[in-house]
């Protein structure tokens, strides 16, 4: 095993380059960039909520049981990638089918749920 030093700010000369330091460089990304990706398969949930029972109780449930769920109405639901909170949005119909319209965007550590 080799000791490497350590090194301190201090001892960087005033012409070395910090990270901190560097330039940026964009480059223009385009779709197609993400080509490789695109055959990745997610999955992807919409969880109109959630309900906490106990075993018993849920073997107590049977065909035509309700099961009331943590929200109301008109709340938004949750919509998921691969167990992840993306998105929020609302319930709609879409040629009799059920969908769903995206309201909100989620970005990382911002899901408060």
């Amino acid at each position: 095993m080799v000791d490497e030093p350590n090194l301190t700010l201090d001892e960087f000369g005033p012409e070395e380059t910090l990270a901190t330091d560097m330039p940026i460089e964009y480059d223009d990304k385009i779709a197609s960039d993400l080509a490789p990706v695109f055959d990745v398969p997610v999955s992807i949930s919409a969880v109109l909520g959630k309900a906490h029972m106990s075993v018993a109780q849920l073997l107590k449930l049977n065909q035509g049981s309700v099961l009331e769920l943590d929200r109301k109405v008109g709340e938004a639901i949750d919509i998921y990638v691969n167990n992840r909170l993306v998105a929020r949005g609302e319930v709609v119909v879409v040629d009799e089918r059920l969908g769903v319209t995206m309201t909100e965007i989620i970005k990382d550590g911002d899901s408060n749920a």
